[in-house]
Order: structure tokens, then C-alpha cells, then sequence
């Protein structure tokens, strides 16, 4: 009998929410170039997707913010949810006061705050994501 392994990565994404809107990023790099996501990345060795959480969120957007505040949203990790591989992402949400101001940086080419109810057409999963973090109650 042979064994095969699949290569899962481990990542983390953010749901920034301000008043009614999201904090969405448009991508630098593929896949999903010039598309609006949320902010995120891969879970670097030795640490938690909590800390990758906030630390990507800062270097994307340089929204600083407290691990702890993140609340779980979920775990995605459909099979084709991603076109490089198998992704496993897990996602938190954290509400950030009225004046936060978010600039684009590392993978980010732009940011942007859009509609929380109707955020568009988002990459990879992230529109479900959003729509679970906008339905939790303890988020919002």
C-alpha cells in the first residue's frame, strides 16, 4: 500500500470591520491579482494563526491591532479554495473604532473600506468569510 501526502499550508485572514463597512485589499501578486481580498497571509513557522492574524494585517495595511481583540470566525479549508494548493485558512474578525485609517503595503497595492453587508466580489472565499463574520453577533 502507498502513501501519498498533500502539502497544506496554514494561513490567516482578517475581517476588519469599522462601523457598516470591511477592510478589503487589492492583490499585488497571483493569483487573484488587482482583486479585492482580505487581509492575510501564510502562518510563519513557531507561530500561531492568531499572531499571524494581526501581524499580517499590519504589514498589509499597517492597521495595528491586539491579537487578543481577533475573534474566530472560522476554519476554511475546501479543497479548491485556492488555484496553488490546498490552503487551510483560519479566519478572525475584530471591530476597529471609526477613525481607523488603513495604508496599502507588503502584498497590498491599494486598500479600501467597502460595504460590510455587500462587499462585492471578493477572491478565493473570503466573500463567505466575510458574510460569517457579519452574521456573528459577538463581532459586531
Amino acid at each position: 500500500m502507498s502513501e501519498t501526502f498533500e502539502t497544506i499550508r496554514y494561513t490567516a485572514d482578517v475581517v476588519v470591520i469599522r462601523g457598516e463597512e470591511v477592510l478589503v485589499i487589492e492583490r499585488g501578486w497571483p493569483p487573484h491579482q488587482g482583486k479585492l481580498a482580505l487581509p492575510g497571509g501564510h502562518v510563519d513557522p513557531g507561530e500561531t494563526s492568531l499572531a499571524a492574524a494581526a501581524r499580517e494585517l499590519l504589514e498589509e495595511t499597517g492597521v495595528c491591532i491586539n491579537a487578543d481583540a481577533l475573534t474566530l470566525v472560522g476554519v476554511y479549508d475546501r479543497t479548491d479554495r485556492d488555484p496553488r494548493g490546498r490552503y487551510v485558512s483560519v479566519a478572525y474578525a475584530v471591530t476597529v473604532p471609526e477613525d481607523t485609517v488603513a495604508r496599502a503595503g507588503d502584498d497590498a497595492t491599494a486598500v479600501r473600506w467597502v460595504p460590510l453587508a455587500q462587499p462585492g466580489e471578493l477572491a478565493f472565499d473570503h466573500g463567505e468569510i466575510v458574510h460569517a463574520a457579519w452574521c456573528q453577533p459577538l463581532v459586531r
